[in-house]
């Protein structure tokens, strides 16, 4: 056997000269392993100037130098890439998106919590949108909340002053204008934590809406994110 089984890290042979060069690929590959942080999930085309240690999980369709390497982790090690396997239940963070995800035995998945051995599973998301608001009585954010979810709540931040002659705005859905908040406050940086008491299931997704109070909206924009749970079938 010339590499470990799981992580393809490179074994001595016996008697083996220039023992370091071996136990270096090895050292490099574990560091980048551990604690892994991937660049991207979705890239199919080799970085230009990557860094000693990037990582990378390699998509359906990747070219060049990860062809025919999809479902494998690429790292660039000693100037070139070294692709190791992704096994089924592997976890990383993935940088270009921002978010944990899991290896279901085909694809990284976006906040995969558990995980069966057909790959159904659970995946806890936080899905965030920055909304320029336009004038008028209401500003709808499409599309918002995702359809075949449970909804616990929408947090947000106002980031550029909301203004206009509204006293204030509410954020609900078409059914409860108010359902994540109202009262809420127009000045850069005030914030809103709209918590629905019972978790609250979408089959279709939906928009989130924001209401003027006391009058309308000239401008302003706001950052809101959706807390969610979904539910993976199995294979």
């Amino acid at each position: 056997m010339t590499d470990t089984s799981r992580l393809n890290l490179p074994l001595l042979a016996p008697s083996q000269a220039q023992k370091h060069v071996t136990v270096n690929e090895a050292l490099s590959r574990l560091d980048a392993l551990v604690q892994l942080a991937l660049s991207s999930v979705t890239q199919t085309t080799p970085p230009l100037s990557p860094m000693e240690g990037d990582a990378y999980g390699v998509p359906v369709g990747a070219v060049n130098d990860w062809a025919g390497q999809e479902g494998q982790i690429a790292i660039f090690v000693n100037a070139g890439w070294a692709f190791v396997p992704a096994t089924q239940g592997m976890r990383a963070y993935v940088v270009d998106q921002g978010f944990y995800a899991s290896f279901n035995g085909t694809d990284w998945v976006e906040g995969m919590q558990s995980l069966s051995p057909s790959g159904a599973g659970m995946i806890q998301r936080t899905i965030e949108i920055d909304h320029v608001i336009g004038a008028g009585a209401t500003s709808n954010v499409p599309f918002a909340l995702p359809a075949q979810s449970v909804v616990f709540g929408v947090t947000g931040r106002v980031t550029t002053a909301i203004t206009g002659t509204a006293t204030g705005f509410s954020l609900g859905v078409a059914a409860s204008s108010n359902r994540y908040g109202s009262g809420l406050s127009l000045p850069q940086g005030s914030w809103l934590r709209g918590l629905t008491g019972t978790p609250v299931t979408y089959y279709g997704s939906e928009d989130l809406i924001l209401t003027a109070e006391g009058g309308n909206f000239a401008s302003g924009e706001i950052r809101l994110a959706v807390h969610c749970l979904q539910f993976a079938l199995p294979n």
